[in-house]
């Protein structure tokens, strides 16, 4: 009883230190494979845990730092017990129906892999097993479960639900942002940084070049000559923009200009700005009859979502399922 609560009591605090980040999930193994949940008497260890989210993490490792970053783990390791757990409600339910995949499905679906990712080469494909420490029954016993969990899902989720006509119309009604292109202004911009606390000397310099512009002066010649930022070999062009690429006063600045207008100078932060708009792009609303095949697809989609839902959590309902 004592050992029990021991190693329960340790589980735990792996868990926890997987999910704020404290200990990888690599390091937890070498103390303990321990359990995330158990789903009817079946376990699922943190080793399953990590295999779901290997890729991932690699990924947001790349998008985001510090408490972001920590969040989006524990976010995604949580995730990825529920995706673990709903698996294995899946598979239980088929073993308790009784259903069955015939032996030559998973002989055929190894050999399309084998032919796909090895060029027909099987023993490329267990020396790669080998270098994963994976035998070939045990990839091919995680195949299986996909080809189970993609079975179940195809008879309990139908595959073509009817969308009405009056749906796709009040989905286009009430959600006209998702298909309006949005107002642009094709800018070029010369940036002047400030320069020492005290020294006008960039101000003046600003004020200046706006004074040639205004004279006739060419924007594009003048950006290559002064501006101090990325744009200046291009003549301070920034392309088209829409009202979210730059701060709120410079987008203000820019929107307000017409077609071929230059704005004065702009201190922003101790730096000055000079906005040219050479063109100006108004948003429009993309016609029902443009979008009715995307709205369509996308309400099939949410429906098949809705109805996998449902399942699942009839599943769930008659489970018993803990997570530690």
């Amino acid at each position: 009883m004592v050992c029990s609560l021991i190693k329960r009591n340790l589980r735990i605090s792996i868990l926890a230190a997987i999910l704020i980040g404290g200990l990888s999930v690599a390091s937890a193994q070498e103390v303990l494979d321990g359990i995330a949940a158990v789903v009817n008497g079946d376990v699922i260890t943190f080793s399953q845990v990590r295999e779901v989210v290997g890729d991932r993490e690699r990924a947001l490792h790349d998008m985001y730092h510090g408490d972001e970053l920590q969040a989006k783990v524990v976010e995604t390791r949580m995730a990825a017990i529920k995706e673990l757990i709903d698996r294995q409600l899946i598979i239980q339910d088929f073993k308790k129906n009784k259903y069955n995949i015939p032996d030559y499905v998973i002989n055929e679906h190894m050999q399309t892999i084998i032919r796909a990712q090895f060029g027909g080469d099987r023993q490329a494909f267990t020396r790669t097993l080998e270098a994963q420490g994976m035998t070939l029954n045990k990839f091919r016993e995680l195949e299986m479960d996909k080809i189970i969990v993609q079975a179940m899902r195809q008879k309990n989720v139908k595959s073509d639900p009817i969308i009405a006509p009056q749906e796709v119309d009040d989905y286009y009604a009430k959600h006209h942002e998702e298909f309006s292109t949005q107002d642009q202004v094709k800018l070029r911009m010369i940036v002047i940084k400030q320069g020492d606390a005290g020294d006008d000397s960039k101000k003046q310099m600003a004020a200046e070049i706006r004074e040639k512009i205004k004279s006739g002066g060419d924007f594009e010649k003048l950006a290559q000559m002064y501006s101090e930022d990325s744009t200046q070999d291009s003549g301070g062009d920034w392309g088209w923009i829409d009202r979210k690429t730059l701060n709120e006063n410079l987008t203000s600045a820019a929107f307000k200009l017409k077609a071929g207008e230059v704005s004065t100078v702009i201190n922003q932060s101790g730096n000055y700005y000079i906005l040219k708009v050479e063109q100006r792009k108004n948003g429009a609303l993309k016609p029902l009859s443009e979008v009715r095949t995307a709205i369509e697809n996308k309400l099939i989609q949410d429906e098949r979502q809705r109805q996998q839902e449902r399942w699942i959590s009839t599943l769930r309902k008659k489970a018993f399922i803990k997570t530690f």
